[in-house]
């Protein structure tokens, strides 16, 4: 594959990891991923949307010590990536619920960028033991299961596997016992949904994901949930994403009734899924090559400079973010 194609597909890529964001719903338990079906070829490689070049780069470029880790309970065992950051004194931990797409190259540099800035950080595949063969994402991803796996993920087992991987990570030689939880898209919403479950959270980081709701088909915020969260919540919206932000004032509401500390910012201009799709390393849209057809060379043409600008404006909501996400976390 030329560099020309490897852009091309990457960007598109991109473009349809937001779109299967949209797609899924806040009861993220009942969800069902739609995806872009690949050649066999692409398939052989697993979905794209589980690798990327520039953040496997990342990480092979980082100082810091990556490990893959199985956590143990029961008859389960999660398999984790844990980052160790580079600093004298015991460390507050982070546990990052990943998107959709499951334990994605991408979550893990996200991981290995959380250890930079000072935490330990540990990402679980929650599809550990779901694919073939008892596997977990890389299995799922090779025929494009991933979407359908989140979706049957049983909410009790989520919340067991997350508790025993803050468990793991806050009994680390390295860690200093705090137990801080973030997530995104899918993620965002289990994050939001953990801190009702582990009273003990030093806080909980929402991106662009809702709070936990009743059953269907009422499906309204679930105020019987939101009373049992003891951290405090932040969220992370984008401007441009009329599914989540519809979710927000009614739990604003609902946190304020009850009295709970929900601290929300929203980017404009900036479309769901900006912390990845405002990945600096990531490509940027590849420019349109004129085909001789004024309307179609016109159309490419405005394509491309609303991607350029979709892409500043998610570049600017990234940095923006993780200004405010480590000074929340500096404080804790």
């Amino acid at each position: 594959m030329n560099l020309r194609a490897r852009k091309l597909l990457t960007a598109f890529a991109g473009l349809m990891s937001l779109t299967l964001c949209l797609a899924f719903t806040a009861a993220a338990q009942e969800m069902a991923a739609h995806h872009h079906l690949e050649s066999a070829a692409d398939r052989v490689q697993g979905n794209t949307q589980q690798r990327q070049d520039w953040a496997r780069a990342r990480l092979a470029k980082s100082p810091r010590h990556q490990e893959w880790v199985e956590v143990k309970y029961g008859n389960r065992t999660v398999k984790s990536f844990v980052v160790y950051p580079e600093v004298k004194n015991k460390a507050t931990a982070v546990v990052v619920i990943h998107e959709i797409f499951g334990m994605s190259d991408w979550v893990q540099a996200l991981t290995d960028e959380l250890a930079e800035a000072g935490y330990i950080a540990i990402a679980p595949d929650l599809l550990s033991g779901m694919g073939p063969n008892g596997g977990g994402t890389d299995e799922l991803a090779a025929s494009n299961g991933v979407g359908q796996a989140i979706g049957k993920l049983a909410p009790d087992q989520i919340t067991a596997d997350l508790n025993a991987v803050a468990d793991y990570v806050s009994k680390l030689p390295a860690a200093n016992g705090k137990v801080a939880v973030g997530g995104f898209c899918w993620g965002g919403s289990q994050s939001f949904r953990f801190a009702t479950n582990r009273p003990s959270l030093k806080a909980a980081f929402v991106f662009y994901g809702s709070a936990p709701v009743t059953p269907p088909p009422d499906a309204k915020t679930d105020k019987a949930a939101l009373e049992k969260i003891k951290a405090p919540v932040y969220g992370f919206y984008a401007g441009n994403d009329a599914r989540i932000g519809a979710t927000v004032p009614g739990t604003t509401d609902a946190m304020k009734e009850l009295k709970k500390t929900y601290d929300i910012v929203t980017y404009d201009g900036a479309g769901h899924g900006f912390m990845r799709a405002g990945e600096p390393n990531a490509p940027e849209p590849p420019a349109p090559v004129a085909k001789g057809d004024e309307a179609t060379d016109k159309k490419a043409a405005d394509d491309y400079q609303k991607a350029l600008v979709a892409r500043n404006a998610n570049l600017k909501a990234r940095d923006e973010a993780w200004v405010r996400w480590k000074a929340i976390l500096a404080k804790l």
